[in-house]
């Protein structure tokens, strides 16, 4: 390791190109033509004699998940929005959510007008603190959420064990984790709800999409309401140029449909996500190892998991590097040996740029309601020590070769015996 950092000047320590993100299946371009000239593009659209391709998808991801139902929906924040508002929270509910997570965890939370309550995180797996959870209900609280985090499962066993003893939904967040198990099951179907996000960087995406699993038959069709401008799949015969969408009155909602295009995309994805899923994981069990050799810490994930799934590798930082050079700089530094992105941690809830309530004027119902969502008032230590000391990366480098993947380990090594180089 004697040559002079990249970001110093000296050379690269590889200039291999890694895979790219997202990746077409060999079903992506038939399904999306049958779209194009099906005369149906969106399930809102009149019936064409056929099951549409976002019906295929529900069945076909329900069955994945293990779950009795599935309502696909346009963002994975509507589907969060959706469940919860299934779920019976409501106008002033309270709301837990990890303190350390993308802003849509707390601004769908926002976006039906309850109270989004930042609680902070275990230091080992980044996901929601059980303790934390249990100490922040009130008896305004309806609803715990919890994000399986960057390529971790939260402690199921307890958060359930907390949500049943409170009487509460447990709603699962698995936005980073499609194809994650624990003890042998599917999360999003171990809680009341499970709602996932297919965005563009997702392990399973076709650009924007989301979707709320559920064996509830309740919630899923409330949830079916909600995101269909109160309307529901008919389950009797329709004919074609009928309306498949039941207007039925019950319960108003607003368009948070997914489209044909997306649904048929996710299809042809779904047939894809085990096997990457299981090449991630090979890469990452070796890449684990190496930097182990190397004294770095990975990051941990609850005792149930089964399976991982890994959305962004995550590494802590020691101490004695972080002193010389703070994390961020480090970030950039493996960023210029490898020539992908190595960025931090989503910054804490509390003080994250994207997430200020008091810039919008639809939450200024009333001041009571504006000092509840202010996100400063909360206290998030382990959150900050995370943002500050932990570094990631995006999963379709796990993609790559093995012996690209020992270009990580080598880069490093290479920065924290370098570390001196980079000291601000």
């Amino acid at each position: 390791m004697g040559n002079a950092l990249a970001l110093s000047g000296g050379p690269r320590l590889t200039d291999r190109e890694w895979p790219r993100w997202p990746q077409p299946g060999e079903r992506a371009l038939k399904n999306l033509a049958d779209v194009l000239n099906s005369g149906r593009w969106t399930i809102s659209c009149a019936y064409q004699g056929r099951p549409s391709y976002e019906r295929q998808f529900a069945t076909a991801f329900a069955d994945y998940c293990n779950s009795a139902h599935c309502v696909p929906t346009a963002t994975g924040t509507s589907a969060l929005a959706v469940a919860l508002e299934a779920c019976g929270v409501g106008a002033s509910d309270e709301v837990i959510v990890p303190g350390l997570s993308w802003v849509a965890s707390a601004s769908a939370v926002l976006g039906i007008n309850a109270v989004p309550v930042l609680v902070d995180v275990d230091p080992s797996t980044y996901c929601v603190d059980p303790a934390a959870v249990e100490a922040a209900i009130t008896d305004r609280t309806r609803a715990i959420t919890v994000v399986h985090a960057y390529s971790a499962v939260a402690d199921l066993d307890a958060l359930l064990d907390i949500a049943q003893r409170h009487g509460l939904p447990l709603v699962e967040d698995c936005a980073h984790a499609h194809g994650a198990r624990y003890n042998h099951w599917p999360v999003g179907s171990i809680g009341t709800a499970g709602v996932f996000s297919m965005q563009g960087s997702k392990l399973l995406t076709s650009g924007e999409g989301g979707a709320v699993v559920t064996d509830d038959p309740d919630i899923a069709t409330r949830a079916e309401h909600l995101r269909a401008d109160g309307r529901v799949l008919r389950r009797d015969r329709v004919g074609v140029g009928e309306m498949e969408l039941l207007e039925t009155g019950q319960l108003m909602g607003s368009n948070q449909c997914l489209s044909e295009f997306h649904a048929a995309v996710l299809l042809d994805q779904l047939d894809l996500l085990e096997e990457q899923n299981a090449h991630r994981a090979k890469a990452a069990d070796h890449l684990t190892r190496r930097l182990q050799e190397l004294g770095l810490m990975v990051q941990d994930t609850a005792p149930g998991t089964t399976d991982r799934a890994y959305y962004r590798y995550a590494v802590r930082l020691p101490d004695e590097v972080l002193a010389v050079a703070p994390v961020g700089r480090i970030a950039r530094a493996l960023t210029a040996e490898l020539g992908f992105s190595v960025m931090q941690t989503h910054r804490p809830l509390n003080d994250n740029p994207l997430h200020r309530p008091s810039s919008r004027r639809r939450f200024a119902t009333d001041a009571r309601y504006m000092a509840r969502i202010e996100p400063s008032q909360f206290d998030l230590p382990v959150a900050t020590r995370v943002y500050e000391s932990v570094v990631s990366f995006g999963h379709e480098v796990l993609l790559a070769p093995l012996e690209a993947i020992e270009d990580i380990a080598l880069a490093f090594e290479k920065i924290t015996s370098h570390i001196g180089e980079i000291a601000d």
